[in-house]
């Protein structure tokens, strides 16, 4: 997902002057060919973000449009001042790539895991929250940010994901995708997660459980009307995210319906992480399996909920 992101903004700057890319210590031969053909336009700037952030500010207030690229945690822990004076305050078009959102650095334990990211981003105004759920999905978001007026974050997921996106639904930014029509649950997912999702739901259908998958590939602005509209067909609403459960997907949804369906909020299930630091380290997948959220551990607990067994938790 990362060599795909980065190639498409490689080709953007073939096609667009205004386009620089800022990087943070990235590994060697990270778009080498954009360093070779357009140096004037490439950076690499070391281990100092709040400084790419200021940059990368200043060079969107001069014309340019700055795709800036590192680790998750660092673009946003690290420099959360610098995004919200520099960027969102002055609404500038720079577009933040996040390499590892989620779980992905689960080998590096929890200085590396950005579990809180979409949380503390959402809360910045003016910024823009993405989490695409494979490469051709990302292929299809990176062009549509090059003409977005003010801030945004794009999720990168680990790499080699399984594709589960189809050009055939097409993309729009801020406009849910349904990757399976719903019945009596409604799962929604973003990120990878709409690709646990997607398992959790064939393994249901095969028990005459239908459920259906909305991929919410942009978290902020969030597609409400894609939500709301489904909520008289579906007796249990579920939000799925690699993120804690404080302020993540599950939060805007939770706040959506207390704001615009309160009699709803009884039928929301919400699975992520619990409000801790990880306490584990492995890979990727045997962390989610951890915090149960891996396909067969979402379709126990929709099991559950809808036996009467589990606790729903809006």
């Amino acid at each position: 997902m990362r060599k795909t992101c980065l190639d498409v903004v490689y080709d953007l700057a073939k096609q667009d002057e205004r386009v620089v890319f800022i990087g943070s210590d990235l590994g060697a031969g990270t778009l080498d060919q954009f360093r070779d053909e357009m140096p004037d336009r490439f950076f690499m700037e070391g281990v100092s973000e709040q400084n790419l952030i200021g940059m990368a500010a200043g060079l969107a207030m001069e014309g340019f449009i700055p795709y800036v690229n590192t680790i998750a945690t660092f673009i946003t822990r690290r420099c959360y001042e610098q995004l919200a004076v520099d960027l969102c305050l002055h609404n500038l078009p720079v577009k933040l790539i996040a390499n590892g959102g989620g779980l992905v650095y689960a080998p590096l334990g929890p200085t590396h895991l950005a579990i809180e990211d979409i949380a503390i981003l959402r809360a910045l105004p003016r910024m823009t929250v993405f989490a695409p759920c494979d490469k051709e999905e990302m292929a299809r978001l990176v062009p549509q940010t090059l003409d977005l007026s003010g801030p945004c974050y794009i999720r990168l997921a680990k790499g080699g994901d399984e594709i589960v996106s189809d050009a055939a639904h097409g993309f729009e930014m801020g406009r849910a995708i349904m990757l399976r029509q719903p019945g009596k649950v409604l799962i929604v997912g973003t990120g990878i997660t709409s690709t646990r999702a997607m398992h959790a739901a064939k393994e249901l259908a095969d028990e005459g459980i239908e459920c259906g998958v909305l991929h919410m590939h942009t978290v902020k602005p969030m597609d409400e009307a894609a939500i709301l509209s489904r909520l008289d067909d579906v007796e249990l609403l579920v939000t799925v995210e690699e993120h804690t459960l404080v302020g993540g997907l599950g939060s805007a949804v939770g706040d959506l319906l207390l704001d615009k369906a309160p009699a709803s909020v009884s039928r929301l299930l919400r699975l992520g992480i619990p409000d801790v630091f990880a306490d584990k380290y492995g890979t990727q997948d045997e962390l989610l399996e951890y915090y149960g959220l891996q396909g067969p551990q979402i379709a126990q607990s929709i099991r559950d909920v809808l036996n009467g067994a589990g606790e729903q938790v809006a």
